[in-house]
């Protein structure tokens, strides 16, 4: 994500981290599990702090709609019972909406 964002290529990231672009692909890909000591180096290539390599446009998204986080903090409070029965009640609640949506 950050690396497409910033329009790097594998080589690039790998150079900058000292590295090479198959690893930074078998990364991406999820073939090797990445080491902390090679996200402290990716972080400092992009100028960003190691929390912030994990942020992400949705998480954000979520903390500036309090009422959105809001209602998930209320959810992860609860029990997995509670949860899929929350779910499930959000389910119904919104395809009936889409369903009348469809008759209009």
């Amino acid at each position: 994500m950050h690396r497409e964002s910033r329009k790097w290529t594998q080589e690039r990231l790998a150079e900058a981290i000292g590295s090479t672009a198959s690893y930074i692909g078998q990364l991406e890909r999820g073939e090797k599990n990445v080491k902390i000591h090679t996200i402290e180096k990716v972080a400092n290539a992009f100028g960003i702090s190691i929390s912030q390599m994990f942020e992400n446009e949705q998480e954000s998204f979520l903390y500036s709609n309090k009422w959105i986080w809001n209602s998930l903090t209320i959810l992860l409070r609860q029990n997995e019972f509670n949860q899929r029965k929350a779910y499930r009640i959000l389910s119904e609640l919104f395809a009936e909406d889409e369903s009348s949506k469809k008759e209009l």
